[in-house]
């Protein structure tokens, strides 16, 4: 199996601003402002605003956003994580309601549902993640939920807790190669990862065989081909099924620099590499994120199973 061709790095200061293929293009409208209304509205935090994704516009214009619950300050503090760390406000038992109404309001066809990390909470924030599931199901009982989840400190409770509320997608990120998590990645550990992942498919072949289990990379942060490949390798074992990657963007001057710009032919060849290993579904791009065009990950799997 042959890797994709690297030519020289691209470095974040070796010129002026990015390249050319990470420009985005402004979009707003009546769809946007309709979903920004309902965010304020009900007062939800969504990753979209907090971690700065850059394609906030495109998905707010097409009615979809994919909400942070717990609060908006999380109790670890990633390297390249535009999101504030701190001590967390007490959860709001009012949450899922809320933000199964705001889902109810948009017409949501597939939620994301995500959140800090919040290390302070006994069970991690499973039972308020499984809550809002139960939440969405009793207002539009016809929606996709999927979850982007924290890794619960890989306590196998929480997630058992929460995968008894039967969510479409099961999404964990790995955000990085193994031998750059000690430098970026604030209490995370690989090996954890992998095992949060491989239980969740575990759940799905006892109890639950249409759930769909995602996870996704960044790229740009100093990590070589090879072990991007071996990462891939690593996730399809532990029976991941979707697969997102995107370019890593440095959120503030505070944050880990960009080591490299991948180029769009780039993503083309290691999206090609990720479906020859088994992956059902690989969304590979400059500004792919987890959780964009997250609709069409689900129905790209099922079409494959």
């Amino acid at each position: 199996m042959s890797q994709p061709s690297i030519p020289n790095p691209t470095r974040e200061n070796s010129r002026p601003g990015h390249p050319e293929w990470i420009r985005v293009r402004m979009r707003t409208g009546e769809a946007y402002g309709r979903v920004n209304s309902l965010v304020r509205g009900h007062r939800l935090n969504t990753v979209c605003q907090e971690a700065r994704c850059p394609n906030i516009h495109e998905c707010w214009s097409e009615g979809t956003a994919t909400f942070m619950i717990m609060g908006d300050v999380c109790t670890r503090s990633c390297a390249y994580c535009a999101v504030k760390s701190g001590r967390p406000a007490p959860l709001d038992p009012e949450e899922p309601a809320s933000v199964a109404r705001a889902v109810e309001a948009m017409e949501l066809e597939h939620a994301v549902i995500t959140s800090v990390d919040r290390d302070d909470l006994e069970d991690f924030g499973a039972g308020h993640f499984a809550a809002t599931v139960r939440a969405i199901r009793e207002l539009r009982p016809k929606t996709r939920i999927e979850v982007l989840i924290p890794d619960f400190a890989g306590q196998p409770q929480p997630l058992q807790h929460l995968l008894q509320s039967r969510p479409d997608v099961l999404n964990h990120n790995t955000e990085t190669v193994e031998r750059l998590y000690p430098r970026l990645r604030s209490r995370g550990v690989y090996a954890r990862c992998l095992e949060l992942l491989a239980r969740a498919h575990r759940f799905r072949q006892d109890e639950h065989p249409t759930m769909s289990v995602k996870s996704g990379l960044m790229v740009g942060l100093g990590e070589t081909t090879g072990e991007l490949l071996a990462t891939f390798r690593d996730l399809r074992n532990a029976g991941v099924e979707i697969l997102t990657l995107g370019q890593y963007l440095r959120p503030t001057m505070k944050h880990v620099p960009v080591e490299r710009f991948y180029t769009p032919q780039e993503f083309e060849e290691l999206r090609a590499q990720a479906l020859a290993m088994g992956f059902h579904f690989v969304e590979s791009g400059p500004l792919v994120r987890s959780s964009y065009h997250a609709s069409r990950h689900r129905a790209g799997s099922l079409i494959e199973k």
